[in-house]
């Protein structure tokens, strides 16, 4: 496993992490935490449940898993409430996992005023020693130049994939001006990345005709690689931005493996152009 240092003066992550979204119903739970098991196993040490419903069943079992090696792991959250709820929110998510800090607590993206007031409720959580680092959540460059204002934010977490690739207009320059390290959400372009674009045709409206044929041709990239879809999507990423950690998730080892084996995948820059060819940030599709 290779690891990067997420922003200038933040801790440091491994170059792939684990979000733990989308996985509760999907999945037997004493199954899935087996894949968390070998994420950390794996030298995987980023872990965000940021999305994961509070209270689902999955919540005491993943803290369970990270206990065992807390201090060398980072467990990335955010609130489920309103900012003027910030501080029991962040307890609630400490109780629910039963952990003494949170590494990375993410403020989700609001007006300027909410954003202001949450930002200095969660420094006082750092100051308490509940929360290490701040996080901004889908915010656009002018709401990270806001909150780091207020206190400074360690990392910034956007949505970031081979199709989507807005926040490299914006977002991404000011962050690293500012010193803030990135993490790449939804790095699969929600699904549409992982292999199965022929299944989802005709029952899903993001795949229009122009999507099926950028996705077919991206296929074909893998498919000259000898490398699924999947793993190529987290290499071009780990190719193209080197302080950039992606964030996909996983339902079991097997899926799990394809991503870390991405970090050895070396993507030449014609391999590159081609995807860049296939995919553009405007092209809506």
């Amino acid at each position: 496993m290779q690891y990067r240092r997420l922003g200038r003066y933040g801790p440091v992550s491994s170059c792939v992490g684990l979000s733990l979204t989308g996985v509760f119903g999907r999945a037997d739970p004493a199954a899935w935490i087996e894949t968390v098991h070998y994420a950390i196993e794996s030298g995987i040490t980023l872990f965000d449940v940021s999305d994961l419903d509070a209270g689902s069943e999955l919540e005491p079992l993943i803290g369970k898993a990270l206990s065992t090696h807390r201090a060398d792991l980072l467990l990335a959250a955010s609130h489920q409430e309103r900012p003027e709820s910030l501080r029991r929110s962040c307890e609630d998510t400490l109780a629910r996992y039963g952990v003494d800090y949170i590494d990375i607590y993410y403020l989700r993206a609001g007006p300027p005023a909410r954003i202001e007031s949450g930002i200095a409720e969660l420094a006082e959580l750092v100051a308490d020693g509940k929360v290490r680092y701040i996080g901004l959540l889908d915010g656009s460059a002018g709401q990270l130049r806001l909150a780091h204002a207020v206190h400074p934010v360690t990392a910034l977490a956007a949505e970031y994939s081979v199709k989507h690739r807005e926040a490299e207009a914006e977002q991404f320059p000011v962050a690293r001006e500012l010193g803030i390290g990135m993490v790449a959400r939804c790095p699969f372009a929600r699904g549409l990345l992982g292999g199965r674009a022929p299944d989802l045709a005709g029952r899903d409206s993001r795949l229009s005709p122009g999507a099926l044929r950028m996705l077919r041709a991206a296929q074909d990239i893998a498919a000259d690689l000898d490398i699924g879809m999947s793993r190529l999507a987290v290499a071009w990423l780990l190719s193209r931005t080197p302080d950039v950690v992606p964030l996909p998730s996983a339902l079991d080892p097997i899926q799990l493996e394809m991503d870390i084996a991405a970090a050895g995948v070396h993507l030449t820059r014609e391999t590159c152009e081609r995807l860049a060819r296939v995919f553009t940030p405007a092209d809506g599709e």
